[in-house]
This record gives C-alpha cells, sequence and structure tokens, in this order.
C-alpha cells in the first residue's frame, strides 16, 4: 500500500522545515492541498524546499507551477473540474461517488476516494458506509488505483488495507501532531510519520 501525505489547508511558519524532514524520512507523495490561496505563497513554500523533492509533489490548484517547478502532476478536487487545456501530465482526481469511481479510475494515474471515515477538519461531511465499501471491493472498483481519504488514521489503516485499497491520504491525523500558533518542535509530528509508513508499508 502507498502513503500519500496532503499539507494543511493554510500556510504556517514551519512548513517548509516540516515538509523537509518529511521528504527526508522516506515520504515520496505531497500533495500540494492550499484552497483560496495566493500563488504566491505556494511559489514561496516551493522555493524552500529542496529541488529533488519536486518530483513527489502533486498540487491542486494554480496548475501552472507543475510546469514552473517540474512537479509530479496535477489533481482535480472534482469529477467535474476540467483537465487544463494543452495539459499532458499526470493527473489524479477526488471521486466520493462509488458510481463514478470506475471512470474516474480509467482518465487518472490514481483517485482519492473519500470520505471514507469522519474527518476531524469536516465532521458533517457525509460517509461511505462499511458495506457500500465492501461492495465496491468485492466488483473490484476498489484496486491499486484507489486511495482511500478522509479521517484515515493509525488506527483505521488496516481496514482500508482489508478492502483492498492501493493507498491512504493523511491529513489531520498528522497535522494534529503539531500546533501552528505555538509550537517548534515538531519531532512528534515525524514520529507519528514514522508510525504511519511502518503501519502502511
Amino acid at each position: 500500500m502507498k502513503l500519500a501525505i496532503m499539507t494543511k489547508s493554510t500556510f504556517f511558519v514551519e512548513e517548509d522545515k516540516i515538509l523537509a524532514t518529511l521528504f527526508e524520512e522516506g515520504l515520496d507523495n505531497l500533495h500540494l492541498y492550499k484552497p483560496d490561496t495566493s500563488p504566491i505563497y505556494s511559489e514561496r513554500l516551493l522555493s524552500l524546499l529542496p529541488e529533488e523533492t519536486y518530483n513527489k509533489i502533486t498540487v491542486h490548484s494554480h496548475f501552472y507551477l507543475k510546469e514552473e517547478y517540474r512537479l509530479a502532476g496535477i489533481h482535480l478536487d472534482r469529477t467535474s473540474e476540467p483537465i487544463p487545456v494543452g495539459y499532458k501530465g499526470k493527473i489524479s482526481r477526488t471521486c466520493s461517488d462509488l458510481t463514478e469511481l470506475k471512470e474516474m479510475k480509467k482518465q487518472s494515474a490514481y483517485v482519492f476516494l473519500g470520505n471514507i471515515f469522519q474527518s476531524q477538519s469536516d465532521p458533517a461531511a457525509p460517509t461511505l458506509n462499511i458495506n457500500e465499501l465492501e461492495y465496491a471491493a468485492e466488483r473490484g472498483l476498489i484496486d491499486k488505483k484507489v486511495f482511500a481519504i478522509g479521517g484515515i488514521n493509525a488506527d483505521n489503516i488496516q481496514l482500508v488495507r482489508e478492502l483492498g485499497f492501493g493507498g491512504v491520504v493523511i491529513c489531520d491525523d498528522l497535522w494534529s501532531k503539531f500546533n501552528i500558533h505555538n509550537q517548534m518542535d515538531y519531532k512528534e509530528l515525524i514520529a507519528h510519520f514514522e508510525k504511519l509508513r511502518k503501519i502502511v508499508y
């Protein structure tokens, strides 16, 4: 199974140092997710990261950054979102509807399927129930091209593996280990990443 990390939706002071350390510790799939923010902040963050990490980063908006920094690819957050005109690189997508999953897999390098579990950041979002997921797994809809997103944490990764997902996307479970407002030491966050890697791999 593979491990993808989604950035926090907001920028914060220690972010570049934490991301650089995560890459040093073996992170190979980072999703740069900063909705409703100016591209200049994403450019600044990227410029602070080592160049050798760029091919491990997928961008969720400001798609021109993909070419400018030779990033891994772009991610479309809605199944209805069009591919940018003339774009030829790697594409991943988020899908929350099992009926669309088969078609989305054909058009994507991989697909995030959510919301699997209740998310800390969006507790009101409807989740898929286990019966739906088991049925989708039996029909072969869930496979190595499908990553589980939404409320994924160290306690439920094994269940996700048993359902046949090819990967997991971690967000809140990692970033909750670091308080961006009053913390400088991010050792706990890095230790938690190590724990997640061991569970996933």
